[in-house]
């Protein structure tokens, strides 16, 4: 049972406000085609979507950014987009949601990572992915950790948000964690299965449970195996914490030499559960960095990542909604 008491609730809320929390990772942009189908192509069996509407979203890492803004924090996303129409787009959002640009690195061998999906009739029809996997070059890296560099002394966490889209390279995730040790700033990631042993004495390792599967080639069915698994992240990756996302079944907090912490999922009507790791790291990270212990953290992100599962689309959390609603459940 986490302790909580409203007092401590109002202490975290008002530390949220203006932490600074570098988000480095895959920054992606998500567009939404809505409209109406009423007859098939003659030139192939396929509908005919006439558009209504359209509309541009932040994903990926830059998801993780606005989630820290909408929390009262000031996000500093770290990352690349192309030289194309969708940067344009991409640029707009970040501008009109108030969220610094310094840290975006424009490659012209890129495209900006972008989702494009078709629905009509309340249907998914198509969706269209633009996006290159490989490895940021050399000289790409060098532009990404010299903006930390410089920036570093102003940071009270970092983010690392991995899509398995090049951003993240070993250079990358090895001298941003340094970087954070010799600094002493919290320093939390959201893996894939790309590099996921690459990210050893972070603070807190998020993975979910097909994650943690699929990269220690196991199942988890039953406690024993969950707490085996946990305790395995723990030691190959000599973190101080690892939090293991369960969907309905919530989280599992491993701490070394300590029991495990159980959260039960705090999502009353499950409606899309897109975005919700996103939330979750974002929220994680900016209680740590207003110094809420690891359970007083895990507890709050949990109920973040539920409110948002609750609403259609992918949607950020607000502070003022995420604290009354906690409030709430303290009664």
């Amino acid at each position: 049972m986490i302790n909580l008491s409203k007092q401590r609730i109002a202490e975290l809320k008002e530390k949220f406000k203006g932490l600074h929390i570098a988000v480095i990772g895959d920054m992606m942009l998500d567009c939404y085609f809505w409209g109406d189908v009423k007859r098939i192509s003659p030139e192939a069996p396929v509908p005919i979507v006439e558009v209504d509407e359209e509309f541009y979203r932040f994903g990926g890492a830059a998801n993780v950014a606005y989630n820290i803004i909408s929390l009262g924090g000031i996000p500093k996303p770290v990352g690349v987009i192309g030289y194309d129409n969708n940067a344009s787009i991409f640029d707009s959002l970040l501008s009109e949601a108030h969220i610094s640009s310094e840290g975006i690195i424009t490659d012209d061998q890129r495209p900006t990572t972008t989702k494009t999906r078709v629905i009509a009739v309340k249907q998914h029809i198509v969706r269209i992915d633009q996006e290159k996997k490989n490895d940021i070059s050399t000289e790409i890296e060098d532009k990404i950790l010299d903006y930390l560099n410089r920036n570093i002394n102003s940071l009270d966490g970092i983010i690392l948000e991995d899509y398995n889209k090049g951003v993240l390279t070993k250079r990358i995730i090895e001298e941003v964690i340094n970087l954070s040790l010799k600094h002493d700033v919290i320093i939390t990631v959201d893996p894939k299965f790309n590099n996921f042993f690459n990210y050893k004495n972070v603070t807190v390792f998020k993975p979910n449970k097909k994650e943690t599967e699929d990269a220690l080639g196991i199942r988890i069915k039953n406690e024993d195996e969950l707490k085996e698994a946990g305790n395995k992240l723990l030691e190959l990756l000599n973190c101080k914490y690892v939090l293991l996302t369960m969907g309905e079944k919530g989280m599992a907090v491993f701490r070394k030499g300590k029991e495990l912490i159980h959260i039960p999922t705090k999502a009353r009507k499950v409606a899309d559960v897109s975005g919700a790791g996103d939330t979750v790291i974002s929220t994680l990270t900016m209680a740590l960095a207003a110094k809420a212990d690891i359970a007083e953290a895990a507890y709050i992100a949990n109920y973040a990542g539920g409110l948002v599962c609750e609403e259609v689309g992918i949607v950020p959390i607000f502070s003022d909604k995420l604290f009354d609603e906690v409030n709430e459940d303290l009664k």
